[in-house]
């Protein structure tokens, strides 16, 4: 056409082409962080959590299924690749072992001789603790100490106590005119003065766990209990026994499993006997039982027997604690 000069298009200047070619690579950039984003926060609490459950796997799930495999095999512990097929002859045969209803008995003793007055202490702490006292915090933290303590430690200080000719025990009988008693060497001695070392290292802690559960009851249910003209005694025992009963059951079963594997203050409450409880065995454990298997006379197959047995105790001590609790629950 007449009066138009050429056409001439503006090319883009260094700037513009220079943003036109970095706008996709940075969409591009962007999608991934996204993508990153989405991955990182879908499987970041797995990463979190993989570390408990590979120690579990290598410490825990490993050598249980190890002990159940071996608990089925003829095995020593000076050759342990070596197992001969038994089947439940290892299990069988704790059926017909005196030593074994020995060691349970004795756990079953010292158990409740342990549990049940280091309960009723605790409980009776942590009633003094729930009020304001001076200085509160203090004696929390010093009935927390025994537990902070190393069983060694406590242990020998208590053989010492315990001692036939100069424990402190001894001479505070003397003083009160009675004979000294030989601890170590007598069946309800030597497993009362174990269930001492028990109670002495548990009570602080359930002491802890008591209080805690006392401090969550509402204070509208003491009002109301005194405005009724109940005593403290009477809204202990009306109110704050109630209110724990599920916090009262739980340290129960704790305290029943950690009697149920009792092994380190009967271990060293008698050096001289060692994994044997005693002369006569009078104070051996399942702990003890099972270590004199398997470290001491070397058979790795029944003690694994022993192990999966304390292992089936401790499923049914737990099956009635749910048993119970569900009862508890029902009732409210």
């Amino acid at each position: 056409m007449e009066g138009r000069g050429p056409v001439h298009r503006q090319r883009p200047g260094p700037v513009t082409a220079l943003t036109a070619a970095r706008a996709p690579a940075e969409e591009r950039r962007r999608a991934r962080r996204a993508r990153r984003h989405r991955r990182a926060t879908r499987w970041s609490p797995y990463a979190f959590i993989a570390p408990f459950f590979l120690f579990f796997a290598a410490f825990g799930l490993f050598p249980l299924l190890y002990t159940g495999w071996a608990s089925l095999h003829r095995v020593e512990l000076t050759d342990p690749t070596h197992m001969e097929w038994a089947g439940l002859h290892n299990y069988s045969r704790l059926w017909d072992d005196e030593f074994f209803w020995n060691a349970l008995r004795n756990t079953f003793t010292i158990g409740v001789i342990s549990t049940v007055p280091q309960l009723l202490i605790a409980l009776g702490l942590a009633h003094l603790l729930n009020y304001r006292l001076r200085g509160s915090m203090f004696f929390r933290v010093a009935i927390l100490t025994p537990y902070a303590t190393s069983v060694a430690a406590a242990t020998l200080v208590f053989v010492l106590l315990f001692g036939r000719d100069y424990g402190m025990v001894n001479w505070a009988l003397g003083l009160l005119g009675s004979d000294g008693i030989d601890w170590q060497n007598g069946t309800w001695t030597s497993q009362l003065a174990v269930s001492t070392i028990v109670i002495w290292r548990w009570t602080g802690y359930n002491a802890l766990i008591y209080l805690a559960a006392m401090q969550a009851v509402p204070g509208d249910l003491y009002e109301s209990a005194a405005l009724d003209g109940a005593s403290r005694w009477q809204q202990f025992r009306h109110v704050t026994i109630p209110s724990l009963r599920p916090t009262i059951l739980f340290t129960v079963v704790v305290s029943t499993i950690g009697a149920t594997q009792l092994f380190g203050e009967p271990l060293l409450f008698n050096g001289s006997a060692g994994a044997t409880g005693g002369a006569d065995h009078q104070y051996q454990t399942l702990g003890l039982y099972l270590y004199e298997q398997g470290w001491v006379n070397l058979h790795l197959g029944r003690a694994s027997a022993i192990a999966w047995t304390m292992f089936l105790i401790l499923l049914l001590i737990g099956a009635v604690n749910w048993l119970i609790g569900r009862r508890l629950r029902k009732s409210r």
